[in-house]
């Protein structure tokens, strides 16, 4: 139980990009895509990163909720999540200067405007994310703090839509982790240079929105919980910044990591990430959630029994098998209701 919330289980399904969306708006493929993992035993259902702005989507084709018109079809899938026993999360995101790119099946690169992209994209300052791709124009500090009320107005839209849980993207090279992150906030105002100033966008954020949601409404971060990058942010800063974030009425602290630089030297294995949410579980004394090459469901259930992690988020194996969850608790062993429609092909 995190605040007034609780799951029927700590797996969660994790924020994926879905790359099928016009003009922000979800559609039928969110419904099926969304509501099967409800129906397949998750307890945590979260959509992709969802644009606050337009400006913000990662590509031409991402869901926002930029727009008071998205409510509705949101508000569909929601309903269908929480009538089926998950519970509705959505993930509020910027993309920062990884913005106006293209699906990776088209090769991830830059967007033209031409091509549905858009001009200009924004960052902490005027570096691209790579060589050859769109520099992005340095915010100043009357649009950093539009961009915190375009975060607050889409908290009010997901309230309205019906979600219960709220989690703000501030991992993987998008807007907010690169003004957490040495390698790519190098300003020199109130918002870059210290730790305390390079957080500050972040700890706004999650202020304004923490006073516009319900006490009882439980407050995600996902965070990069290292950089992997000589110079960059570390599991330390992550520590810091988890007992910063706590103090502000997040509850939960989701550790992925990477994504600030394209050169990144990450020890990729099962399980990778599970000592970042460990370290940042026992020090900063607040919840977490493990997310990275989790598979299989005694990998999964040890990740909890342990206490390296309070929950565990699934991706690509959640694609693979929808309702990973249900053979998951078979395989160990335990009882877990299956859809009335499905029960006929329960194993024995």
């Amino acid at each position: 139980m995190l605040r007034g919330v609780t799951l029927r289980n700590r797996i969660v399904v994790s924020p994926m990009c879905e790359y099928s969306s016009e003009d922000g708006f979800a559609n039928q493929w969110h419904v099926v895509h969304l509501g099967s993992r409800a129906v397949g035993g998750a307890g945590l259902v979260f959509t992709e990163a969802t644009a606050v702005t337009p400006e913000g989507r990662i590509s031409p084709q991402d869901l926002g909720i930029y727009r008071d018109e998205h409510v509705a079809k949101l508000r569909e899938i929601t309903d269908f999540i929480h009538e089926h026993g998950a519970v509705a999360g959505i993930q509020l995101a910027h993309a920062g200067f990884k913005a106006s790119t293209a699906a990776p099946w088209n090769g991830g690169g830059p967007v033209s405007e031409a091509e549905g992209g858009w001009r200009p994209i924004y960052g902490p300052g005027e570096r691209p994310f790579r060589e050859g791709w769109i520099v992005p124009h340095a915010l100043t500090v009357d649009e950093i703090r539009m961009l915190t009320a375009h975060f607050v107005t889409a908290a009010e839209r997901a309230l309205s839509a019906g979600f219960r849980v709220i989690e703000i993207h501030a991992a993987h090279g998008y807007l907010l982790h690169e003004f957490l992150s040495p390698l790519t906030n190098q300003r020199t105002d109130q918002y870059g240079g210290s730790f305390g100033k390079r957080i500050r966008f972040l700890t706004e954020v999650v202020v304004e929105v923490r006073k516009a949601i319900p006490e009882e409404m439980p407050l995600f971060v996902r965070i990069s919980a290292s950089d992997w990058a000589d110079g960059g942010w570390t599991i330390e800063d992550s520590v810091r910044i988890a007992e910063v974030l706590k103090s502000l009425g997040v509850d939960l602290i989701d550790c992925s990591s990477g994504g600030i630089v394209p050169n990144a030297k990450i020890e990729i294995g099962p399980g990778y990430q599970v000592p970042f949410a460990r370290r940042i579980r026992q020090e900063a004394q607040i919840a977490t959630g493990a997310v990275g090459m989790i598979t299989e469901p005694q990998q999964a259930q040890a990740i909890i029994e342990n206490g390296d992690a309070d929950i565990v988020l699934l991706a690509r194996e959640l694609l693979r098998q929808p309702y990973w969850p249900l053979h998951a608790a078979n395989a160990l062993g335990r009882e877990m209701a299956w859809p009335r429609q499905y029960e006929r092909a329960r194993p024995t």
